[in-house]
């Protein structure tokens, strides 16, 4: 009888194990045939490749439209990632260290873009976009602080999750202590809190940066001709041509945004952040 319950155990053990070896499998292999791509001789993709050559990766800076895209989706998301922080970090004091009516009907709010698809929410903001642009003059759709306000949108309900998340977890005698010896609210918010949560602050904005780099649904409503987003530029590339630049593309922004996590992470412990 114990016999075949160690034998029962193992053997779910080992599969187990197989199932996760799995899991990362799928995960990881599309990024493998993306790299293995780039690096095709041949302008046809075609198994097995003639030979290998990094030409593509060149061929990349003679194409100006994902120099821009790059550079237009680096501006966006640097817009994103500071206005989501400045909205989201107050509103997280709030939603923690008070109680009103209403609390969790603002959660609710903040939070809701993660439940819509965010091409919906491109459809809504450029309707509502165009009907701004008729009643003021001022042009939105197209520019570049139109497009950030849009994806601030989109990073507010990961921004306020992660910092809430921090928020509910730090000890609040620390804070106490701190006004108890005198420290006015405001010293106690910048000397005391803030440093505290400053992983959660930190793991929030890169994020934001991450999912306001890469998102397509939500751009392809809002953008003009010539000033495109660098997935937008991926896609309009694809239209006309299929060979390995766009995996080339693909491997550097791969490596922007893994670069990014790899040195967040080695600041800040996301796997601790993250829970």
């Amino acid at each position: 009888m114990i016999r075949g319950t160690v034998f029962v155990h193992r053997l779910v053990a080992r599969l187990l194990k197989l199932w996760v070896l799995a899991g990362f499998a799928f995960i990881l292999l599309p990024i493998v045939l993306v790299i293995w791509l780039s690096f095709f001789t041949d302008p046809l993709l075609s198994l097995p490749p003639s030979g290998y050559s990094v030409k593509w990766y060149w061929h990349i800076f003679e194409q100006p439209q994902f120099l821009d895209g790059f550079v237009l989706s680096l501006k966006v998301a640097m817009v994103a990632m500071v206005v989501g922080l400045l909205v989201s970090i107050p509103a997280s004091l709030i939603l923690t260290r008070t109680r009103f009516r209403g609390q969790t009907a603002l959660l609710n709010l903040l939070t809701a873009p993660l439940i819509v698809p965010s091409i919906v929410i491109g459809a809504g903001l450029y309707i509502a976009f165009i009907q701004f642009e008729i009643s003021s003059g001022l042009s939105l759709v197209g520019s570049t602080w139109g497009l950030g306000a849009a994806h601030v949108l989109i990073t507010i309900p990961w921004c306020v999750r992660l910092i809430t998340t921090n928020l509910l977890g730090l000890d609040k005698s620390v804070e106490e202590a701190a006004l108890s010896l005198g420290a006015k609210p405001l010293t106690t918010l910048f000397r005391v809190t803030l440093p505290m949560i400053w992983p959660g602050i930190v793991a929030a904005a890169l994020f934001s940066f991450v999912i306001s780099f890469g998102n397509l649904e939500l751009s392809l409503f809002l953008v003009a001709p010539g000033q495109t987003t660098l997935p937008i530029a991926i896609l309009q590339y694809l239209e006309y041509k299929v060979d390995p630049t766009i995996a080339a593309v693909s491997v550097l922004q791969i490596l922007v945004i893994g670069g990014g996590l790899l040195i967040t992470d080695r600041f800040v412990s996301l796997t601790r952040v993250i829970r």
